[in-house]
């Protein structure tokens, strides 16, 4: 027998169950439906590819050769090696304006009303959400991968360091898509979602050691710059990939990049998770 919840969102459902376990399968369903949805507009997917790939391809060919890091020669070559774990992480946490509008769009067509009758967990809409972005997002990382190694990036620890650098991006783009999260549910239309889902990004990724070094910034920016979780994040992974170009900050969060990159995506999944439950319960109740 079937529960109101296959029905409303399509696929195998069990009777209903209580406690964590319910809470994780009506996630999944509704992971799965997001994704369903991904696969019949391949636009989502295929627009979300190309501002990435348009990244690598810029930076390189035009501003690679221009921009010189701190003991090496300005050239392409170079750059790119420094450059693609920032074009990563950037990737990862753009992915926070779909999700913002994602949700905004289910909330302005009444899905939240039609899932507030089905006997589910209130988490589990949130959840499943940010689940089927973390799926996408991946995706897009392999794609990127590959364009960026087409254009002469390599990777130099080894395989099992470079997976760890992704699980370090991944955790990042899941952790951010608690936030985009929280904005859908605090904006009134998917436009005005993705716009408040952009416009925050955009601070957050150039003041980072994601395009140049924070050494090149002005003394009282470059606190703020080493803090930042994103710069963190990228450290890290250009310590994992073997990327490092020129030396190592001496700041202490780009000293122990990983840590801090986890400490600082635990710490907003914690926060903004609590929070787009508690705002989704308000608007569901």
């Amino acid at each position: 027998m079937t529960t109101a919840t296959e029905h409303a969102i399509g696929g195998a459902v069990p009777r209903q169950r209580r406690g964590a376990a319910a809470t994780l399968h009506d996630s999944w369903v509704v992971a799965k439906r997001n994704l369903r949805r991904m696969t019949r507009i391949p636009e989502i997917v295929v627009f979300g590819l190309m501002q990435p790939v348009m990244f690598v391809l810029l930076f390189s060919y035009v501003m690679g050769g221009a921009i010189q890091i701190p003991g090496t020669q300005a050239s392409s070559d170079t750059y790119i090696q420094f450059l693609m774990a920032g074009i990563f992480a950037q990737t990862v946490t753009f992915a926070t304006a779909g999700a913002s509008a994602g949700i905004a769009e289910d909330m302005t067509k009444g899905l939240v009303d039609r899932f507030r009758s089905l006997p589910m967990a209130r988490s589990a809409v949130l959840v499943g959400r940010t689940l089927a972005d973390l799926c996408q997002t991946a995706f897009t990382l392999v794609v990127l991968a590959v364009v960026a190694l087409a254009v002469g990036w390599r990777i130099h620890d080894g395989v099992l360091s470079a997976l760890g650098a992704f699980g370090l991006l991944l955790l990042l783009g899941y952790a951010f898509s608690w936030i985009g999260a929280l904005i859908g549910l605090s904006v009134r239309s998917p436009e005005a979602a993705t716009s408040a889902g952009l416009i925050w990004l955009f601070p957050l990724t150039f003041i980072s050691n994601a395009f140049v070094p924070i050494s090149s910034m002005p003394g009282w920016l470059q606190p703020i710059a080493y803090w930042n979780p994103f710069s963190a994040t990228v450290q890290a992974c250009r310590d994992l990939f073997g990327n490092q170009v020129g030396p190592v900050d001496s700041a202490w969060p780009m000293q122990h990049a990983a840590l801090v990159s986890v400490l600082w995506s635990v710490l907003i999944t914690a926060v903004f998770s609590w929070l787009s439950v508690r705002k989704y319960r308000a608007a569901a109740g």
